[in-house]
C-alpha cells in the first residue's frame, strides 16, 4: 500500500471509529445539557444494573432489545450502550442488536468500569428499590484530579 491509501485508509478508520464510539467524558457532557440527542442504555444484567449504573441510563439488556425498542422508541432515535467496561463486547452485542433494528447507535468506550472510575454520577438500587448515589472518588490513573473539589474533564 502506498503512502496515499494508508493516509486514506488511517482517515477512514478513525472517521469510522468517532462515527461509533464515544467515551464517558462526552456522553457526561451531553446529558448534562439537558438535550443529549440520545438515550443511554445499560446492556449489562438487572444485578449489575442495581449495584450501579450511569446516572441517566435506562436499563435494556440486550435479549429483551429486538421487542422493547421497536416498541418504546421512535424511528430516528439514536442511542449509546455500554456493558462492563473495555474487557466486555457486550457494548459491542447490543449496538449490532440495535443497529440490525434500524437505529444509529454508538457504544460508550470504557463502560461502566470508567463511568465510575472517572468520577461519573452513580445510582444503585438497594434492596428496598429504592436508588441512592453511589458515585465513586476518581481514580487518578484514568482522571485528571478534582481541583478545590471540582470534577474537570480530560478535555480530549
Amino acid at each position: 500500500m502506498d503512502h496515499a491509501a494508508r493516509l486514506a485508509a488511517a482517515r477512514a478508520h478513525f472517521a469510522a471509529r468517532l462515527a461509533f464510539e464515544t467515551d464517558v467524558s462526552d456522553v457526561h457532557a451531553a446529558l448534562e445539557s439537558g438535550d443529549p440527542g440520545f438515550v443511554l442504555i445499560d446492556t449489562r444484567n438487572r444485578e449489575a444494573w442495581d449495584q450501579g449504573h450511569a446516572r441517566g441510563a435506562i436499563h435494556l439488556p440486550k435479549p429483551d432489545m429486538p421487542a422493547r425498542i421497536p416498541a418504546k422508541f421512535a424511528a430516528g432515535t439514536r442511542f449509546v450502550v455500554y456493558c462492563w467496561g473495555p474487557g466486555c463486547n457486550g457494548a459491542t452485542r447490543a449496538g449490532l442488536i440495535i443497529s440490525e433494528l434500524g437505529y444509529e447507535v454508538q457504544e460508550m468506550i470504557g463502560g461502566f468500569e470508567y463511568w465510575a472510575r472517572e468520577g461519573m454520577p452513580v445510582d444503585a438500587v438497594g434492596a428496598d428499590g429504592v436508588v441512592v448515589d453511589a458515585t465513586y472518588p476518581v481514580d487518578p490513573l484514568t482522571a485528571p484530579r478534582p481541583v478545590a473539589g471540582a470534577r474537570i474533564a480530560c478535555d480530549c
